[in-house]
């Protein structure tokens, strides 16, 4: 697994690296210091994952994810910064990243978290997840009546199941369904809600009371 670093502080990149690079399956093939170097670096080294913080000089971590995602929309982010302030939080979740961890996780959660993402899990700090969830009720003024419109029953069937965490093996088996199919009911999923990510589709599904 190709894992690119992206934080302006040097010792934070370099603790990440020695601790990444004790798990066999993982692989750091850059590091970042800023928003720009990161997309640079995403389009040279082709990373799986980006660990990417929020506050930085020049471009901060949204921007920069908001970009990565535009521009390679396979590479998954995952946020890892000190800020739980609402509007990070959120921007971050708006922008395609795929999970939001605060810098004192502990080592183990963090390898759990790049792992889980990589899996098609959504991993958020529990000190953010009520913000997340709050806003997400505070904004739960569409029914459900509206997603039916644009999701075929089996699409609604995925989205339901996606939005409760599973990952594409957990609904093939829930469902009957191979992978395969998943996947493309995900991807079809994405596509009519106009998001690039499943954090973004389970956020929209239960604003609509799925």
């Amino acid at each position: 697994m190709k894992i690119l670093l992206c934080d302006d502080q040097a010792v934070i990149r370099d603790g990440l690296e020695m601790l990444l690079t004790l798990e066999k399956d993982f692989q750091v093939v850059g590091s970042a210091q800023d928003g720009f170097e990161a997309i640079e670096l995403a389009g040279k080294k082709t990373p799986d994952l980006v660990l990417m913080d929020l506050k930085m000089p020049g471009m901060n971590g949204i921007e920069a994810t908001r970009e990565i995602r535009k521009k390679y929309p396979a590479i998954k982010i995952l946020v890892l910064t000190t800020y739980d302030d609402d509007e990070w939080v959120f921007d971050a979740i708006r922008a395609g990243a795929s999970g939001y961890l605060l810098k004192d996780t502990p080592r183990q959660k963090i390898i759990e978290a790049i792992r889980g993402t990589m899996d098609g899990k959504s991993f958020v700090d529990p000190a953010v997840a009520g913000k997340l969830l709050n806003q997400v009720a505070s904004n739960q003024t569409q029914p459900a009546s509206v997603l039916t419109g644009k999701l075929t029953e089996r699409e609604l069937d995925v989205l339901r199941l996606l939005a409760k965490g599973m990952t594409n093996s957990d609904i093939a088996a829930q469902l009957h369904l191979s992978e395969g199919t998943v996947r493309n009911h995900v991807s079809a999923i994405l596509e009519k809600l106009g998001v690039s990510d499943r954090t973004q589709a389970a956020v929209i599904a239960i604003q609509h009371g799925l």
